[in-house]
Order: structure tokens, then C-alpha cells, then sequence
């Protein structure tokens, strides 16, 4: 009988640990982290009402999509009507595929945290008050296709590293304040210099052996 009875509570021990796998941490996880989104930014249209932290799964918020694995994989908020920051804790969406955050009234640094987004296809932030450097760390995102940062306050010079990235298919940096040369190795020399217009302090394209990288010394 005492044999029994240990099974019977091993079991129980054994069932409580697989309901408290890794799903519902990833979900806690992505939960968090869009959360942090919704402290940060002022929603007058209350479209973030839905975002309740006390869900375990942010699968069922509004402008939130996920796949079958309850992971997030998709964020629409575009022409929003959202002001304030962007949150460096959304890098935690290693599925994130589509993060559509264009024409809202967003401020300040595109975090550098934004590189741990290793599936994304898009990053649609265009039209927004956006400043600082373009990160570097965007580089990592192998499975990037669209990059859309035009109608910012963006300054600095264009990271050198996002000429690595093969699956490019559109860059749009135009209405921006970016200076030195414009890329012209790797994906970009595709592009037209149309993606990079509007930048008053830009100089280029940029003529292999001929106009350096660092030309321009007050490039900032």
C-alpha cells in the first residue's frame, strides 16, 4: 500500500512539472514583454486594453498574432495614434516574424535589443519622431527582408554591417538625418538611391577605393 501511495504522489509530482514546462514560461516571457510596450507608450484610442498582464497567454490580446506553439509572431499597431518609447524588452520575441509599428508619434533610440529578433521579416517603423544611431546589432537579423525606418529624426551614418544581410529585398532610410557615404557592397548594391533620399548630411553612393567610410568628421 505505502509503495503505491509513493507512486501515485511521484506521479503527481511528475504531472505538475510538465504543466509548468516551457510554454507557459515563453508565454510569461512574451507577455512581459509586450507589457513593457504598453507602460511605455500613451494609447488614446485605447486599442491596448485587451494587454492584461494577469493572462498567461498573450496569444488572445488584440493586434497580437501566434502561431501553434502559443508564440508571438506577429505585432500590428501601425497608424496607432501611440506616443512614447519603444522598449528594448521587445527583442524577447524570438518569433516576432512582423513588427509593424509605422506612423504613430514614437520618440527616442531604436533599442540595440532589437537584434535579438532572429526570425523577424519586417520591421516596418517608418513615419514616426524616431532618434539616434541606427544599431548596428540589426545586422543579426538573417531572415530580414523589409526594413522600413524613412520619416524619422534618425542620425549617424548607415552600419556598414547591414550590407550582410542576403535576404534584403527592401531598405527605405529616405526623410531622415543620416550623414557619411551610402553603402554600395553586399544587398546594397541593389538599391536605389531613392531608399536613401532626403538625408541632407548623406553624402555618396559610396565609390569603392575612392570616397572613404569615415569621410566627414562631424558625422554624429
Amino acid at each position: 500500500m505505502e509503495i503505491s501511495r509513493s507512486l501515485f504522489h511521484f506521479f503527481v509530482l511528475v504531472l505538475l512539472l510538465l504543466l509548468t514546462s516551457s510554454t507557459p514560461t515563453n508565454a510569461n516571457v512574451e507577455g512581459d514583454a509586450l507589457f513593457s510596450l504598453r507602460r511605455a507608450v500613451k494609447d488614446p484610442h485605447n486599442l491596448l486594453q485587451s494587454w492584461d498582464p494577469t493572462l498567461v497567454d498573450p496569444c488572445t490580446w488584440f493586434h497580437v498574432t501566434c502561431d501553434s506553439d502559443n508564440r508571438v509572431t506577429r505585432l500590428d499597431l501601425g497608424s496607432a495614434k501611440l506616443s512614447g518609447n519603444l522598449v528594448p524588452e521587445l527583442g524577447k520575441l524570438e518569433r516576432l516574424q512582423y513588427l509593424e509599428l509605422y506612423m504613430n508619434e514614437l520618440v527616442g533610440p531604436i533599442p540595440e535589443e532589437f537584434g535579438g529578433l532572429k526570425s523577424l521579416v519586417s520591421l516596418d517603423l517608418y513615419r514616426n519622431n524616431l532618434t539616434g544611431t541606427i544599431p548596428s546589432s540589426l545586422s543579426k537579423l538573417s531572415n530580414l527582408k523589409f526594413l522600413r525606418l524613412n520619416g524619422n529624426r534618425l542620425s549617424g551614418r548607415i552600419p556598414r554591417e547591414l550590407t550582410k544581410l542576403g535576404n534584403l529585398k527592401i531598405i527605405e532610410l529616405s526623410d531622415n538625418d543620416l550623414c557619411g557615404t551610402i553603402p554600395t557592397s553586399g544587398t546594397f548594391s541593389k538599391f536605389s538611391q531613392e531608399s536613401f533620399s532626403n538625408n541632407p548630411r548623406l553624402e555618396g553612393p559610396e565609390l569603392m577605393g575612392f570616397v572613404r567610410y569615415d569621410v566627414g568628421g562631424n558625422c554624429k
